[in-house]
């Protein structure tokens, strides 16, 4: 059955491969919303995250990125139950190296045999064989970097995942994971309100790492009414938000945006941002106005 592009906007982001070989569209979905406060436990609606999850395969979406923290594992099964078996085209991400201890209780723990239960775990919650993307969410600096990264390849070499990324990484420790393993994303935040990792951007772009924001719609004073986001949104009839995540498309090709939420609503509000088209003027005035 052809598709109906014209319902899944997810395709106007364009496309990119992972690693060279994963095919995802560039605006993909966080999954970490999906859990209750403080990305604790299990949502209050678990029914809408199941839409969620639903909806954003209908309007396009490819590229789930998710983590074993999220709850803890309260989204990696949200995900197996709204999706499994799933879409050959889909690519479900995540990520292990945080552990909790509460509520917003944010832990790195890069020991190998932590890394290697934590992978256990979540090829058994998602339901797959191997995991197309597997992410070390924090390196830990209480244990060598060859060590938490000579466990992933491992893995990889196991063929229990299939790509290696990073998160929250410098330049200098991206350069010091190649040394070690292949890597082929990184996951840091950047956003049009806060571009601290703009160098580790332009590393990527110039080595075809994909390059993942975290918090891709913070928005800070540029959504001020009268402020430039606000009158920029004003003349595509767009949202702030939307916007931002344009903003982020156009800024670079290995760019892969994961916003998130909660509701099916705010999904779709997201996904529409990939259809926003913005001129040469108005990205400048954008990527100065911050």
């Amino acid at each position: 059955m052809a598709t109906d592009v014209s319902k899944q906007p997810a395709k106007a982001s364009g496309s990119y491969r992972i690693g060279g070989d994963l095919a995802v569209d560039r605006l993909g979905y966080g999954a970490m919303q999906l859990t209750g406060p403080g990305i604790w436990g299990d949502p209050k609606d678990p029914a809408e995250a199941v839409r969620v999850l639903r909806r954003a395969i209908e309007l396009g979406v490819t590229f789930i990125d998710t983590a074993d923290s999220y709850g803890p594992f309260v989204s990696e099964l949200l995900i197996r139950e709204a999706l499994h078996p799933y879409a050959d085209d889909l690519v479900v991400a995540t990520k292990a190296g945080l552990t909790r201890a509460g509520p917003g209780d944010w832990r790195p723990v890069g020991r190998p045999e932590y890394l290697r239960q934590q992978c256990e775990l979540s090829l058994r919650h998602l339901g797959l064989d191997t995991i197309p993307l597997y992410q070390l969410h924090r390196i830990d600096p209480q244990v060598p970097l060859a060590d938490q990264l000579g466990e992933l390849a491992l893995l990889q070499q196991e063929g229990k995942i299939r790509h290696i990324g990073l998160s929250e990484v410098t330049v200098s420790q991206i350069e010091e994971s190649r040394a070690i393993t292949s890597i082929v994303s990184v996951q840091n935040l950047y956003n049009i309100a806060n571009r601290s990792a703009e160098d580790v951007l332009e590393y990527c772009e110039r080595n075809d790492l994909a390059f993942i924001p975290w918090f891709p719609i913070a928005t800070g004073e540029l959504a001020r009414p009268g402020g430039p986001l606000d009158t920029i949104a004003a003349a595509h009839s767009a949202s702030p938000a939307q916007l931002a995540l344009a903003w982020l498309l156009r800024r670079s090709p290995v760019m892969l945006p994961i916003p998130g939420t909660s509701s099916v609503a705010h999904l779709e509000e997201n996904v529409a941002a990939a259809e926003v088209q913005l001129t040469d003027d108005e990205f400048e005035a954008l990527a100065k106005a911050a």
